[in-house]
């Protein structure tokens, strides 16, 4: 998918994420596809609102933000930086462009997760369309005594045409 794309653009506020990030490209893809991609060391928040403020659009965004919850009390406001980060992805994904989203918070149940995306897609003036549902793998087993340890998931969703 990366040799299809015009250019990749990776943003995250941890220069050494970005390092290892860039260390594992050019191990896996030719230096023309590494060319590709872009890497920028910016506040994820504030980059998606001046992208807005230009009037930017992209035709895929994948939201993979750290953990948002270190324990219950957070939950609320985990639920608010899920729901504004995208929003800000709604509005600058194109009609037909597609949003990959995920949180990695234990504590984040997923039918709150599906929520707040489906949110911030209404406050974003946004019809989205989930296409696939994503979680861990088989192989990250959750303990039944741990229900947290099922902690990644994920949402696949097509923006869908506001004519």
């Amino acid at each position: 998918a990366l040799k299809n794309a015009a250019s990749v653009l990776n943003i995250d506020v941890s220069q050494a994420a970005l390092d290892t990030g860039r260390r594992n490209l050019t191990l896996n893809v030719d230096e023309e596809t590494a060319g590709k991609v872009t890497d920028l060391k910016a506040d994820v928040f504030e980059q998606l609102r001046t992208y807005h403020q230009n009037g930017e659009k992209f035709d895929v965004i994948i939201m993979d933000p750290p953990k948002f919850i270190e324990n219950k009390r957070q939950i609320t406001q985990a639920a608010r930086g899920y729901k504004d980060i995208n929003r800000l992805a709604c509005e600058l994904l194109n009609d037909g462009g597609i949003l990959i989203t995920f949180s990695c918070s234990g504590l984040m149940p997923s039918d709150l997760f599906n929520k707040v995306i489906a949110d911030a897609a209404l406050d974003a003036n946004a019809s989205l369309s989930i296409v696939q549902r994503l979680h861990q793998d088989y192989d990250h087993m959750v303990a039944s005594y741990f229900p947290e340890g099922y902690y990644l998931k994920g949402l696949v969703c097509i923006k869908q045409s506001t004519n």
